[in-house]
């Protein structure tokens, strides 16, 4: 059995949620060959409709200046940040995937209360950064519930873009009963009590080896928040665009048994491949010197890269969505955030002005004509639509980069990714994928591209 089939942390907060609403039990693995092992995360999802997602974020000089700054400085220019000033210490990490400890100086910036304008059952951080060797940061939350009491401070990633200095990961086992952190996901344990997140802060601790004056520069840090009606079945759109951007294709089924400590290869490596065709549509691309550990005779070394860079060590696998949007960011000139979507009108909005998006979804075999395979979770690449209003897909599950192209019928598909519940293969109610989406896009969009960002609540 392949990790792919096998049940996962996300299918775990699938099974809570699941249990919660309905009294069902945790889900199986859809029927077919399971695609992306969990990447596609069956989480309690939502629609991104202006009363069900709040995605905020802090990006400007003057954002960097607000907040509470301990050994952080805000810096200006083209692309502002927050790097270290002078640090407010020290202290020590212990790696627990290495077993090695070292003390680093450090960093703070807790950001200003953001009170949401949807009070949420889930939240999804995202980050932009630059980490040179040496340096690394950690994203925490701590949010208010809506009957006033406090979270703790949930770290929702520690991360650099390399692996040399910690491993990239995510925490396991953080609750206080009332909600927990799956993965990159915070979760409220029981949404049919009403609870519900009401605002929260961020917290960024900037880490460096001591007596250097290398610095990280953090210049995106925001949430998502969430929160939508449980649903079988999503309403149909009327088609409003047909056009296909020219996005590069790449097969994870190229990559099958290559780097297997990455998640076991390339069956499961949608998520990576997924975001390296969007980069480089955008123009990144690796040097050979970025790519000389790569085996010389693996086809699109530039995808075995991004499956080690976007790989979250404690999950064990590289479907962590906030790394791989951190990961797009990494590469000059681009951001990338997550984010939920209402509906293909959405999409259309973003392929009009240019910008792809990566989508997840899960699905029988027999729910998506044409994709001969099911999946418990699954990333794939929106490129565009057809006349007839039918989806354009880059997906990764396919048997070579020609064959990577895909038409999927617009209501299929857009039932697949934006319902909140659905039948796996044994019959039981599980949770679909509720329109969740990377977005990449450049650091400085066209006014157009602003537009179309603004109009699905990105900013």
């Amino acid at each position: 059995m392949s990790s792919a089939e096998q049940p996962s942390r996300r299918i775990v907060l699938a099974a809570a949620v699941a249990t919660a609403v309905t009294g069902a039990a945790g889900p199986a693995a859809a029927a077919g060959t399971a695609v992306g092992p969990d990447t596609g995360r069956p989480g309690r999802p939502d629609r991104a409709a202006a009363r069900q997602v709040d995605n905020h974020a802090w990006t400007s000089y003057t954002d960097w200046r607000g907040g509470t700054a301990a050994g952080t400085r805000p810096v200006a220019g083209a692309r502002p940040g927050l790097v270290i000033g002078t640090p407010a210490g020290t202290s020590d990490y212990s790696d627990p995937h290495t077993g090695k400890t070292a003390r680093w100086e450090y960093a703070t910036w807790t950001s200003p209360v953001h009170r949401l304008s949807v009070p949420a059952t889930e939240a999804i951080a995202s980050w932009n950064a630059h980490t040179p060797a040496g340096s690394w940061i950690q994203i925490e939350l701590k949010g208010t519930y809506s009957d006033g009491t406090a979270t703790p401070w949930y770290v929702m990633g520690r991360w650099a873009a390399g692996d040399q200095d910690i491993r990239r990961t995510s925490v396991d086992d953080q609750s206080d009963d009332r909600s927990s952190v799956w993965t990159d996901t915070f979760a409220i344990d029981d949404p049919a009590t009403g609870l519900r997140l009401a605002s929260y802060r961020l917290r960024l601790t900037l880490y460096r080896k001591p007596g250097t004056k290398v610095t990280p520069k953090v210049w995106r840090a925001g949430v998502m928040g969430s929160d939508v009606p449980d649903r079988f079945t999503v309403p149909a759109s009327e088609p409003g665009l047909a056009r296909e951007l020219k996005v590069p294709r790449y097969s994870q089924e190229l990559h099958v048994g290559q780097y297997p400590e990455y998640d076991n290869g390339g069956e499961a490596w949608c998520s990576p491949t997924s975001s390296q065709m969007i980069i480089e549509y955008w123009g990144g691309r690796l040097t050979s010197e970025q790519l000389a550990w790569v085996n010389p005779e693996f086809t699109d070394p530039q995808v075995c890269h991004a499956a080690r860079f976007t790989y979250d060590h404690q999950y064990e696998g590289c479907g962590n969505w906030p790394f791989n949007a951190a990961y797009a960011a990494t590469f000059d000139g681009l951001q990338g955030v997550v984010t939920r979507l209402g509906s293909l009108t959405d999409l259309e909005t973003l392929i009009a002005a240019g910008i792809p998006a990566i989508t997840s979804q899960s699905f029988l075999a027999e729910e998506l004509t044409g994709a001969g395979y099911g999946t418990s979770g699954h990333l794939m690449t929106v490129v565009g639509f057809t006349a007839d209003g039918d989806v354009i897909a880059n997906d990764p599950n396919s048997p070579t980069n020609e064959a990577v192209r895909r038409v999927y019928q617009r209501r299929e598909w857009e039932n697949i990714w934006l319902r909140t519940k659905r039948h796996n293969a044994s019959g039981k109610v599980v949770s679909g994928t509720g329109g969740v989406c990377y977005l990449y896009f450049p650091a400085r969009p066209t006014p157009r591209q602003r537009a179309a960002l603004a109009t699905v609540g990105v900013r």
